[in-house]
């Protein structure tokens, strides 16, 4: 965590720990050291702290005679983003917090408070903090340098067990924080195309209810017109045919069909002396030429148009509230896809999930970065692939990360191809795209964290580390095989949860700090 420019004294570790000599306190940057402690003061408050207390004397002694104090004054930085961390910091009064950008500005997600150790931890693999340290209040640490880490695992048994159940739950709470962080980040990023698609059939609606009322004043007008100039035994003479003509059409039309349809209607109108402005509307119903003569055949010419135009109003009708079926249709869809894939009226949970399912509401949520860059994309789900033992929220933002991830790699009108199959008793999941490819320099690194090629602001370098976590969180594997023009992630997940459930493959993948 904390950097520091703690001076060590190197003397005292030539003593024995018996009898220490105290470290001084010092600000950990240049001023000047403040007057020691004496020794048993400082093994003392070690006793009394809340995590490393419970070792035993001997231990605190050789962890004080080690150790150098450092203090902060509020609002002081502690460790910068990426400069090397120093040590293990056991804190011994005060008040420290870590504030991490994800690409919304800095946000706090985690604190340490007097009893609290942070750093360095035995066996961790973290080199440097993912964000700024902070002094939230006059604080006083107690650095053990990195250089002395590995003669404490060995000089310190009791010590270091405590420390590496510390760094269990700071790896679980980095992981469950990075998560919840990189959901909303992804969430965001598609609130604007999600918003774009839901905003279409939305307008659409909208429009189509003005025009409904007027249609449907039209349509009044209409049928008071022709219930005057008809009497009862042409009226039902008609009726048949017209209600047979608005009872709509079950296949559709190609445009040229359509352009067709509309010519020959608008012929046969012109024919007959009535205005050709109703071909449009009538070419959308299921009227057939034979139909329109029967009509003529039961009406006499004055009444014909009448007929007609009221028959072309009843068609613009029926279009309309089939247009906003339509649209209303495709709202339900997309919201419930929605909701589908942020698992949001439900508790997370080990449970038996429809990978397909899963994958097909992703691509619903992401189709409008698809159509923005005009992507090709082919999908083959396995329909008889088999539900597997998951956390149903956290693989669909899994597939979102790695399908994003593909949106991004291609140009306008790349290709992108998702399969997913049965094999075994896992399932297979294949994402590829003809994109540029990862060079060969970096391909090692794109699952480390905070790692990306992005321009800044458009990455986090969260995605795949995530990829990678949420899979091993799955007991699963990712592969990996990339050249320029094609680059495929390979992900395998099993049928059924290992051992004591998904969530303890946790400890496995310790990165933060």
């Amino acid at each position: 965590m904390a950097r520091g420019n703690c001076d060590t004294n190197r003397a005292s570790r030539d003593r024995k720990p018996s009898a220490p000599i105290a470290p001084a306190p010092t600000r950990c940057h240049d001023a000047a050291p403040e007057e020691p402690l004496p020794t048993p003061d400082l093994i003392d408050r070690l006793a009394a702290h809340r995590t490393i207390g419970s070792a035993s004397r001997g231990e605190l002694a050789w962890i004080a005679a080690q150790g150098r104090l450092c203090r902060y004054d509020a609002g002081e930085v502690v460790n910068r983003l990426n400069d090397p961390v120093a040590g293990l910091y056991l804190v011994l009064s005060g008040h420290l917090s870590i504030h991490v950008n994800r690409g919304a500005g800095p946000r706090k997600v985690m604190e340490w408070l007097a009893g609290d150790v942070t750093g360095l931890l035995p066996y961790s693999r973290l080199t440097v903090p993912p964000g700024d340290v902070v002094a939230e209040e006059p604080s006083e640490l107690l650095l053990i340098p990195r250089d002395d880490l590995q003669a404490m695992i060995r000089e310190c048994p009791e010590a270091t067990s405590i420390l590496v159940h510390v760094m269990v739950d700071r790896a679980r709470h980095f992981t469950s924080a990075d998560l919840q962080d990189e959901k909303m980040l992804s969430l965001g990023r598609l609130s604007a195309g999600i918003a774009h698609e839901l905003n279409n059939p939305a307008s659409a609606m909208v429009r189509s209810a003005s025009l409904l009322a007027e249609r449907i004043e039209a349509l009044e007008t209409a049928a008071r017109a022709l219930g005057a100039s008809l009497s009862a035994e042409q009226f039902a003479g008609a009726d048949g045919v017209i209600r047979a003509c608005t009872a709509g059409h079950n296949h559709p039309r190609s445009a040229i069909e359509q352009a067709d349809r509309e010519e020959a209607i608008t012929t046969w109108l012109e024919a007959h002396g009535v205005d050709g402005s109703a071909a449009a509307a009538l070419a959308e119903s299921a009227v057939t030429p034979e139909a329109l003569d029967a009509i003529a055949a039961a009406l006499d010419p004055a009444s014909l148009g009448t007929a007609l135009e009221g028959l072309a109003e009843s068609c613009s009708v029926r279009a309309i509230v089939s247009d906003i079926g339509i649209a209303a249709e495709r709202i339900h869809a997309l919201v419930a896809a929605i909701r589908r894939f942020t698992y949001m009226d439900r508790e997370p949970a080990l449970a038996r999930v429809d990978v397909g399912r899963g994958i097909r509401d992703t691509l619903a949520v992401l189709q409008g970065k698809a159509r923005a860059k005009s992507v090709r994309l082919t999908v083959r789900i396995d329909p008889d692939l088999p539900p597997i033992e998951a956390y149903g929220g956290e693989l669909n933002q899994l597939w979102a990360n790695l399908i994003d991830n593909a949106f991004d790699a291609v140009g306008a009108g790349g290709a992108v191809e998702i399969e997913a199959a049965s094999r075994g008793g896992a399932v297979l999941v294949r994402v590829i795209d003809d994109g540029p490819g990862i060079p060969e320099s970096i391909r090692g690194r794109i699952f480390d964290p905070f790692f990306t090629t992005k321009p800044v602001g458009q990455g986090t370098g969260l995605g795949l580390d995530l990829v990678r976590r949420l899979v091993a969180r799955h007991h699963g594997d990712i592969d990996v095989d990339s050249r320029p023009g094609r680059t495929e992630f390979r992900i395998t997940l099993p049928g059924r949860a290992k051992g004591g459930g998904a969530a303890s493959a946790n400890h496995h993948h310790e990165t933060h700090g």
